[in-house]
C-alpha cells in the first residue's frame, strides 16, 4: 500500500511511541504496519485489534485515523476510554500527530477548531443519543478503547450500540479481549468452535509472547512472598495459616487480606523487599519508578505512610479518577520520583513509562485485572530493561502469572457437558461470585467479617518464564539479596541463566548447613507445587472415585474406607485435607487395590 498520509509526521514528538503515522511505515512497528496493511487491504467497518498492553495500540489507531481522515473515508473521530484521564491522554497524543480532539466536551455543537471528541464510556451512557445524532451527522471513525469495559454493565453496552450503530468505522481495542463475566461486548464477533462454545474473534492479535520476542515489551519477574498469617472470624475463633498452602475459598481470601494488612509485618517487609529491587534497577534504569496497586483509599493512605517511613521520601497518593489525580500521574509520569501508590485505577491504561517495580497489594483475583495490573510495567523503553512486580503466594495469581503469554478470548457459554453434571458448576459459581470485582474502582471493597491479627513475611520464590525459582527466605537475608539484586539491565535469556544460578548456590549453601538451622522449608520452588482451589476439587474427585472403584471390588462401605485411609495416613477428613494427604490416600488404595487382584 503505497498511498500515504506522511502531511502530519512533522507533528510526532520523541515521547509519541512509534515516532510515525502511516506513510513513514520503517518507523512503525512490525506488528503496527501489518495490522495497518490488513486494515487497508479489507476496509472494513468493524475491526478488533487485541495487543499486549505497551505494544503501541495508540499509535497504531492514530495512525489509521490520519489515513482514514487524510482519504476522506471519514470526516471526524470519536474515542471512547475508560476513564477521565485516559481521554486526555488520547486528546494529547492525537494532538501530537496533528488531529483536535476535545476531551472537554459534553453537549451541543463542536467547535471547528476541533476533529472530534474524546469521551468516557461512562458518559456515552449518560447520553448515547447525543453521540448518535453526532455520529450521523458526518461521516464517523470511532475508537473503543479498552472495548470490553463496554460489557461492565448493561446500560454501557446497550448505550454503545445505540450511540455508534449508524458510525462509519469503528475500530476496537483491547489488551485483554477475556472477561470474568459472559456480557457481550458491543461491535465485537462471537464465533462458534467446534466445542459449541462462542469466543471472541480478532482481526489482528499481537501476544504478549510475540512482543517479548520482538522486544516491543519487557520481560516480567515475579517475586512472590508467603508467611504465616492468624486473624479472628466472626464468630471469635483464631485461625492461623500459611499463604499458599491449599486451604479453602474463604480462607485463602481471608489470610490473603491480612497479608495486605498495613498493620502487621507482611506488607512493609514486601514494601521494603521492593524499594531494594528499585534501587537496584535504578542503577541502570536512574529515573525507574514502582507502584503499588492497592483496593481500596485507607490501604493506599496506609502504604504510602508506610513506603515513606522506609524510604525517608514521599510517595505519589492517587485516590481517585478526578482532575487532580491526572495531575499527579502527569507529574509523576514526568519526575524521577522513585513511588507512586493508587487505587487500581492506574491498572489499565495508563501509561507511565518509566514504572519498572510494581506491588500488586489488591484481592481482586479476575485474569482480565491482572492481566492489565502488569500491563503498566511492561512497556519497553530500551533494550535490556526488565520489570518486578512482587505478589503474595496465592494459587490464582501465581497461575496468572505462569501463563503471561497465554492468549484468550472472550467466552460467551460455559463448556457443555454431554449427559452429565458438571462436578465444578457449583464451585466455578462459587468462585465466580468471590470474585466479582468491577474492572474500574468503586471505592468499594468486598467485606469478610474478619480482624486480622497477625503477619509475616517469607520470600517465597520467583516466577519467570512460565518456570519457578528459589527456596524461602527470610527478609533482609542474603538468599532474599540474592534474588533482589538482580540487575536491571538483562536479555530475557540472561534472566533465565542467572535465576538457574542463584537457586543452585542456594541449595548449595542450604546442603552445608546443620538440619538444626532449616527454619524454613529446604525445597527449591518447583518441588513445591501451589495447588489452587481448583486442584483440591480434582483430587477430591480422584480420591472418591478410587475409593469407589475400591468398595466396589471388596464390598466394604465407602465410609469404612475413608476412615482406614484416615487411620493409616492420618490427617483429617478428606474435605479438610492438604493435596499431599489426599494425593497419599489415592496411593494407598491403589496400593490396596492392586493387592486384591
Amino acid at each position: 500500500m503505497t498511498t500515504t498520509a506522511a502531511s502530519s509526521s512533522h507533528h510526532l514528538s520523541p515521547a509519541f511511541p512509534g515516532r510515525a503515522p502511516w506513510g513513514t511505515a520503517s518507523k512503525l512497528r512490525a506488528w503496527q504496519q501489518g495490522a495497518m496493511e490488513k486494515y487497508l487491504q479489507e476496509q472494513p467497518r468493524d475491526f478488533l485489534a487485541v495487543a499486549t498492553p505497551g505494544a503501541g495500540k495508540t499509535t497504531f489507531a492514530l495512525t489509521l485515523a490520519s489515513w482514514l481522515l487524510h482519504h476522506h473515508v471519514v470526516q471526524q473521530v470519536t474515542v471512547v476510554a475508560p476513564t477521565e484521564h485516559l481521554k486526555k491522554q488520547w486528546a494529547e497524543a492525537a494532538a501530537r500527530i496533528g488531529i483536535k480532539l476535545d476531551p472537554e466536551y459534553s453537549a451541543g455543537p463542536l467547535s471547528k477548531e476541533y476533529q472530534g471528541v474524546a469521551i468516557t464510556y461512562a458518559g456515552v451512557g449518560v447520553r448515547p443519543m447525543l453521540h448518535r445524532n453526532r455520529v450521523e451527522q458526518r461521516k464517523t471513525l470511532v475508537i473503543l478503547d479498552e472495548i470490553h469495559h463496554a460489557g461492565d454493565s448493561k446500560s454501557w453496552g446497550e448505550a454503545c450500540l445505540e450511540a455508534f450503530e449508524p458510525a462509519t468505522r469503528r475500530l476496537a481495542l483491547t489488551g485483554t479481549p477475556f472477561r470474568s463475566d459472559t456480557n457481550p461486548i458491543p461491535f465485537v464477533v462471537y464465533e462458534e468452535g467446534n466445542d459449541g462454545i462462542r469466543r471472541s474473534s480478532a482481526d489482528y492479535t499481537y501476544g504478549y509472547g510475540s512482543a517479548l520476542g520482538d522486544g516491543v515489551v519487557r520481560p516480567v519477574i515475579f517475586l512472590s512472598y508467603s508467611g504465616n498469617m492468624r486473624w479472628r472470624t466472626k464468630a471469635g475463633d483464631e485461625i492461623a495459616a500459611r499463604l499458599g498452602e491449599p486451604m479453602t475459598k474463604d480462607a485463602v481470601s481471608q489470610a490473603w487480606r491480612t497479608a495486605l494488612d498495613p498493620r502487621g509485618d507482611w506488607m512493609p517487609n514486601v514494601l521494603k523487599a521492593a524499594d531494594r529491587r528499585l534501587g537496584e534497577v535504578r542503577k541502570a534504569i536512574p529515573d525507574a519508578g514502582g507502584l503499588v496497586i492497592a483496593s481500596d483509599q485507607d490501604s493506599a493512605r496506609a502504604y504510602a505512610k508506610l513506603i515513606r517511613e522506609i524510604t525517608g521520601t514521599k510517595a505519589t497518593l492517587v485516590l481517585s479518577d478526578d482532575a487532580g489525580a491526572s495531575k499527579r500521574i502527569d507529574d509523576f509520569s514526568g519526575s524521577d520520583q522513585r513511588w507512586m501508590v493508587a487505587v487500581r485505577m492506574v491498572s489499565e491504561g495508563v501509561d507511565v513509562p518509566r514504572l519498572a517495580v510494581g506491588v500488586y497489594a489488591t484481592t481482586i483475583s479476575t485474569p482480565l485485572f491482572f492481566a492489565q495490573a502488569v500491563g503498566r510495567f511492561v512497556r519497553s523503553r530500551r533494550r535490556g530493561e526488565t520489570a518486578s512486580v512482587f505478589l503474595p503466594t496465592v494459587p490464582d495469581l501465581l497461575g496468572f502469572a505462569n501463563e503471561m503469554e497465554v492468549e484468550r478470548d472472550h467466552v460467551l457459554d460455559r463448556p457443555k457437558k454431554h449427559g452429565e453434571e458438571d462436578p465444578y458448576a457449583e464451585s466455578e459459581q462459587e468462585m465466580d461470585e468471590a470474585n466479582k470485582q468491577q474492572d474500574e474502582d468503586t471505592g468499594e471493597q468486598e467485606q469478610f467479617s474478619f480482624e486480622a491479627l497477625e503477619s509475616e513475611a517469607v520470600f517465597d520464590r520467583v516466577l519467570y518464564d512460565g518456570a519457578e525459582f528459589g527456596m524461602q527466605a527470610h527478609p533482609g537475608s542474603e538468599e532474599e539479596q540474592d534474588y533482589l539484586g538482580i540487575p536491571g539491565l538483562l536479555e530475557p535469556d540472561q534472566v533465565q541463566m542467572l535465576l538457574q544460578k542463584r537457586q543452585a548456590r542456594q541449595i548449595a549453601h542450604s546442603k552445608k548447613k546443620p538440619a538444626e538451622e532449616a527454619d524454613l522449608l529446604e525445597l527449591p520452588a518447583e518441588r513445591r507445587p501451589v495447588v489452587s482451589h481448583k486442584e483440591m476439587l480434582e483430587l477430591r474427585k480422584q480420591l472418591n472415585t478410587m475409593v469407589g472403584a475400591y468398595s466396589h471390588q471388596s464390598g466394604k462401605p465407602h465410609g469404612v474406607i475413608h476412615t482406614e485411609l484416615r487411620r493409616t495416613c492420618g490427617g483429617p477428613p478428606s474435605a479438610e485435607a492438604t493435596a499431599g494427604q489426599l494425593r497419599q490416600r489415592v496411593a494407598k488404595v491403589q496400593e490396596w487395590a492392586t493387592r486384591m487382584r
